[in-house]
């Protein structure tokens, strides 16, 4: 049947999409206000929309009915997701498991020791983390408290000596516990001979 002076059909609605109110996704036109996610009725737009097929969702919807499912696929680095989507009506794909829960219970304690298990930082007693830590003189620091223990310069490996369990630049470890006498920086010429 020809269309008589009208536009295209919305993908959501099946009414007259017009020029003016027209967004277009996927090969197919949409009213701006029937542009939404076809499980949470999101609000999309061309940054938020993940279209299948004849179907648009908004990218979190989208994962969650189409997405890769189980251990370390979730909401972000490092998480996992155990949100089916079910309150939104989405389901897995027929015939595949729902994801396995835990058969025993979390254990408290086990948290406890492995939050026991930080290194702590020599000079403020301190948890020493994985994205903070330098280890100096066999031992983890912190990159702030990763300094000359007498002038305070922050230390690098190459400028880095230690004795006794406390950090020093090479400098003052040499003024301080190098050998001392003519032409170790100790005394000069001048100095013996008076």
């Amino acid at each position: 049947m020809p269309n008589w002076g009208g536009g295209a059909k919305c993908g959501a609605c099946e009414k007259t999409v017009y020029h003016a109110e027209e967004i277009q996704c996927n090969g197919r036109s949409f009213h701006k206000t029937c542009f939404l996610c076809m499980a949470c009725r999101k609000a999309l737009d061309s940054t938020t929309v993940a279209a299948h097929e004849s179907e648009i969702y908004c990218k979190t919807c989208y994962g969650r009915k189409y997405g890769p499912k189980g251990v370390g696929f979730g909401q972000g680095a490092g998480c996992l997701s155990t949100d089916t989507g079910d309150h939104l009506g989405l389901n897995l794909h027929p015939g595949s498991p729902k994801p396995a829960r835990p058969s025993t219970p979390t254990n408290a304690s086990k948290f406890a020791k492995k939050m026991a298990d930080v290194d702590k930082c020599p000079r403020c007693g301190k948890s020493v983390y994985a994205a903070e830590k330098i280890m100096g003189g066999g031992k983890p620091w912190h990159k702030t408290c990763f300094r000359c223990a007498i002038c305070g310069k922050s230390l690098e490996s190459t400028n880095v000596t230690d004795k006794d369990g406390e950090l020093y630049c090479k400098v003052c470890y040499a003024k301080n516990f190098g050998p001392k006498g003519i032409g170790f920086g100790g005394l000069t010429q001048v100095e013996k001979k008076e």
